[in-house]
């Protein structure tokens, strides 16, 4: 089993979106671990808000079978690929660490380098995983998000239910 961090947004029905993805990736990986859901302003592009958040799992798929997986669960959501890259998301799941892969496979590149650009990816990886190391840097995400511009992108905790069970508070 290897473990995998994930990063989740949408824009668009957000809330029912982001309620289908956990659903999908909790029937495919069993426990999940579920950091807080944050709003965040778009960025790259004018848009509505985004819910995003990090979710921790355990799989046995490799990395292009787990992307091809989560671009399934994505296009179940109503996600359309022909669009602009920075435009609105019904849903968005990148893979954020597989183990501590470090390079290219199947076209994704791992670590994700947003873990440390944008807080909306950075803030709710250290709440989960506040002392994992990066596997490139070699440092904890913890350290990482004490060490961020974090007046660069505001971003807030929301109320958020999941399966009955309140997983984020404003």
């Amino acid at each position: 089993m290897t473990a995998i961090y994930l990063s989740l947004g949408s824009n668009v029905e957000r809330h029912k979106n982001i309620t289908a993805a956990l659903d999908a990736l909790a029937d495919l990986f069993g426990e999940l671990q579920v950091s807080s859901v944050y709003e965040s302003e778009s960025v790259g592009f004018a848009g509505s808000h985004f819910f995003n958040l990090v979710v921790g799992a355990n799989t046995d798929l490799s990395i292009a079978e787990l992307s091809e997986t989560l671009k399934r669960i994505e296009d179940d959501n109503g996600r359309k690929r022909s669009g602009p890259k920075f435009s609105p998301r019904t849903l968005d799941i990148d893979i954020l660490t597989y183990g501590d892969f470090v390079g290219v496979d199947a076209g994704v590149e791992l670590p994700r380098a947003e873990i440390t650009q944008n807080a909306f990816v950075l803030l709710p990886l250290a709440e989960i995983a506040a002392q994992i190391k990066h596997p490139q840097l070699q440092v904890t995400y913890q350290e990482l998000w004490a060490s961020y511009d974090q007046a660069s992108q505001s971003l807030w905790a929301i109320d958020f239910t999941w399966q009955g069970k309140q997983i984020s508070r404003a």
